[in-house]
This record gives structure tokens, sequence and C-alpha cells, in this order.
């Protein structure tokens, strides 16, 4: 009797663990369900899609969310820290140590459009230096300062391009000094690598230093650019119809490049970089009707001649080949790439950029 006492006490307490293990909560009844219905739609979704709804139930889970909210405002009030401090050392450097004739005054430096820029570079290192510009409107110069971080809590601030008035030197605006039109998100700034002998040694092996603007205080530009009235000239029209060239192609690429464009995107990279054996970046026309060939990517002769003619400004039947690739295809915007650099660990940096670029 103690035996089969003890034998049914033994199975009352499995079943009572198996119960409390095994009962689903309100939650997880909803969770199941959800589930049982995500498994019936995924039998046929690819890779990507399942990646995708990865992603969304690690957003959704609120810890995570409140995580990425905190990280969030992190980034906010470092990225406000970093544009406070390089604009009280534009302020100290240009009202105490810089000696000039002008009369400078906190007033007048005040009056300036303040952008974040990147170089645009296949350096990876170079790609990744953290510039931030400003353009002064007392006299129409700009310059621009690179803000370092060594470890959690030590930085610096270092010009880059030192103030004075530049030009473009390279697009239909080439030889025209900058003005506050020029300054927007996705501008580029050109300058003379010979001009600045403060670079590094991997930036001045480039006739031209190209930056992009990256983010720009817009209030402070829309204010200003209320105070002084810009008449569009001929030059505008013409960038502005270059621009259309540009769409007019991409859109007809587009539907080419929809089901297999992140492929033809690093094969193209990799098939232009085998073609340039000079390592300059610079491919002629032959080279790029050889690999639109090769990727059948079809474009008639008028759309590439005029594309061309564009591109080719100096004549010298030679022409950028990432140029060449965002003409015809497009990229993210700034914004876009600006959450790309932050996904990608520093040390992977260097060899993606080169792809965003």
């Amino acid at each position: 009797m103690k035996e089969g006492y003890k034998q049914y006490c033994q199975r009352n307490a499995e079943k009572t663990k198996s119960n409390i293990r095994y009962q689903p909560s309100p939650r997880n009844k909803i969770d199941n369900k959800n589930a049982q219905g995500e498994e019936a739609v995924t039998d046929d979704l690819t890779t990507l899609d399942r990646k995708a709804l990865l992603q969304q139930r690690y957003a959704d889970n609120p810890y995570h969310a409140q995580q990425s909210t905190r990280k969030s405002n992190a980034e906010i009030v470092a990225a406000e820290k970093k544009k406070q401090s390089v604009a009280e050392q534009v302020m100290l450097d240009h009202l105490c140590r810089i000696k000039t004739h002008s009369t400078l005054t906190e007033n007048m430096l005040s009056h300036k459009v303040q952008f974040d820029c990147r170089i645009i570079s296949r350096n990876g290192r170079d790609a990744c230096r953290e510039l931030v510009g400003f353009f002064f409107i007392h006299d129409q110069s700009l310059t621009i300062y690179e803000y370092r971080q060594f470890g959690k809590n030590r930085t610096n601030v270092l010009p880059f391009i030192k103030k004075s008035t530049y030009s473009h030197q390279c697009g239909r605006r080439k030889g025209k000094q900058y003005q506050l039109g020029d300054f927007y998100i996705g501008a580029n700034l050109t300058f003379l690598s010979s001009d600045h002998l403060r670079l590094p040694e991997s930036i001045k092996e480039n006739t031209l230093l190209i930056l992009r603007i990256t983010n720009i205080d817009q209030v402070a530009s829309d204010d200003l650019r209320t105070d002084s009235v810009q008449q569009e000239d001929d030059t505008t029209r013409q960038e502005a119809n270059d621009r259309l060239v540009f769409k007019a192609i991409q859109d007809k690429l587009k539907e080419q490049l929809h089901k297999r464009g992140v492929r033809i995107l690093t094969a193209m990279g990799k098939y232009f970089q085998q073609l340039d054996k000079e390592r300059n970046g610079l491919l002629d026309k032959a080279d790029f009707k050889q690999a639109l060939k090769v990727f059948h990517l079809e474009m008639s002769e008028k759309d590439f001649e005029s594309s061309w003619l564009i591109l080719n400004e100096n004549g010298n039947g030679r022409v950028d080949y990432g140029e060449f690739r965002r003409a015809i295809i497009g990229e993210m915007n700034e914004y876009r790439k600006s959450f790309v650099r932050k996904a990608i660990p520093q040390r992977k940096k260097s060899n993606y950029l080169f792809w965003i670029r």
C-alpha cells in the first residue's frame, strides 16, 4: 500500500509540473497564434523576407524599442555636443588666434551656415573622417574643421580647410565662387589638393578633393536665403537639365535592375576595378560601353552620348567610374547612408564604404 501511494503521489506531481510548464499565458497564446500564421506564410518567403520578419520581431519587442530610443537620444546629444565644440573652436580661431587686418567681430561671424560633410574617396580611412564646415555670409568665405575623438572622453578639433573664398573646380560652375545656394544636402564641394599643404598624403594623391554635404543647419540657411536674393542664371538651368537627363536614364534602367540590382552593383564595381589598370579610377568610353554590354544593361546610343557629354566635362575622354555608376544607376540619399555608416562596425567600414560612396 505504501509503495502504491508513493507512485500515485509521484504521478500527480509530474502532471502538475507538466501543466504549469506548458500552460500558455494569454500573451503566449496570441504569440503562438501569430507564430502559426507566420509559419504558414513564411513557407513561400525568401531568405531576405525571413530576415525582415526577424528584424520586425526584434523591433516590436518593448525592451529593444526602449534601448533603441535611449541610444538614439544619446546619439542626438553627442551630435549636438560635437557641433557646439566645433563652433566654439572656430570662433576662438578667428577671433583670437588669427591676426587679420579686417574688423572681424563675433556678430559678423555669427551670420553663418553650419554643415556636415564627408570625403568622397576610395580610401576608407579618409571616407570616415568627420568634417564640419561653415559658410560665412559677410565675405562669402568658408572653412572646414575635422572632429576627432580618441576613446570615450578625449576629443580634438583641427582645421582641415583654412578660411578663405573658394571656387568650384569642376562641373558647370567651374571657376565660379561658392555662394549660399551651393550649400544643400547632397551637394559636392570641390577643392584643389595642391592648395592645401596640410592635407593627409592619401588625399593629396588626387588632384581634386571632393566633399559631399551630408547635413546642414536648414533653419539658418532658410533665414539667410530670405535676406539674400539669388537670381536664376543659365548655369542653374543647365544643371537642372543635366539632372533631368540622368533621371530619365535611371528610370529606364530601374526595371532592368529591379530583380538583380545588388548583384549588378557589386559585380560592376569589381569589373571596373579590373579594367582600371592605372588605379586612378578613370576609364574611357569604350570601357563603359563594354561594361553595359557585359551586364546586359540596355541604353540607347542617344542616352549614352548625352550622359557622356555631361560627365566628360574636361574633354579628355576619361571619366571616373564611380561618377558614371552614380549618374546612370543612382545612389542612396545621404540620410540613408548615415544609417549604413552607423550600422557597420568601424573595422569593416574601410572595405564597405567604397560600395556606398
